[in-house]
């Protein structure tokens, strides 16, 4: 499986010939969905999903498959593609690769918000995305895509998931709001955690691909 990291939040997952993307959102390049087969959407806010993106992307390819929740499901119902609405515990197959959701809600953020529906994807037993939350997978991670700076988060908050998950493989998601300064320091924590663990820890820049066991 191949893993690339597109802007902020958005990550596509390659093999066989299909791709799956997770959370397109504003922030994150449009290329990202190029010839994409499936899309999975953890939550309504709009670093994680664009509709007007994903219109343009179901119009190139009206067999395109969406998975998330009922909220953002609700909010795509425009979208010429074929929209699935899952659940935590739910499994699924799309675009050749299994899928079992994990997670109900998005992690508390300003006082005056609601919190939302947030469900997270773990993709072929391999990856696992939590979305805008530190959700316990329940099951080993060989690779998790780890939030690293969001106004609902605290440092010690990811280096505590780290630890609780201890996957072999992490990868920084949701950095789109750091400056240089900003995304050095991750590299710093994501260093020292990887040494403390003996894993491989640290920050793809956009565009950046790894190949996964």
């Amino acid at each position: 499986m191949r893993l690339t990291k597109f802007g902020h939040a958005c990550v596509r997952l390659e093999k066989d010939d299909s791709a799956l993307v997770i959370d397109p959102g504003s922030f994150s390049e449009e290329s990202a969905l190029d010839g994409a087969r499936a899309v999975l959407i953890t939550h309504e806010h709009f670093d994680h999903v664009d509709a007007d993106r994903l219109r343009r992307a179901a119009g190139a390819n009206p067999s395109l498959e969406i998975w998330t929740n009922e909220g953002v499901a609700a909010a795509l119902a425009d979208v010429p593609a074929k929209i699935q609405v899952v659940w935590h515990g739910d499994t699924f197959d799309t675009a050749g690769f299994g899928v079992r959701v994990v997670g109900e809600w998005h992690a508390p953020n300003h006082p005056d918000m609601p919190i939302v529906r947030n469900v997270g994807f773990l993709v072929d037993e391999e990856v696992f995305y939590p979305g805008d939350a530190f959700t316990p997978p329940g099951v080993e991670v060989p690779t998790l895509l780890v939030p690293t700076n969001a106004p609902w988060m605290k440092a010690s908050e990811m280096v505590e998931y780290l630890r609780q998950v201890r996957p072999a493989r992490a990868f920084s998601t949701h950095d789109g709001l750091l400056n240089d300064i900003g995304l050095r320091l991750i590299d710093m924590w994501l260093e020292t955690e990887s040494d403390k663990q003996k894993a491989d820890m640290r920050r793809l820049k956009p565009g950046e691909s790894v190949t996964l066991p």
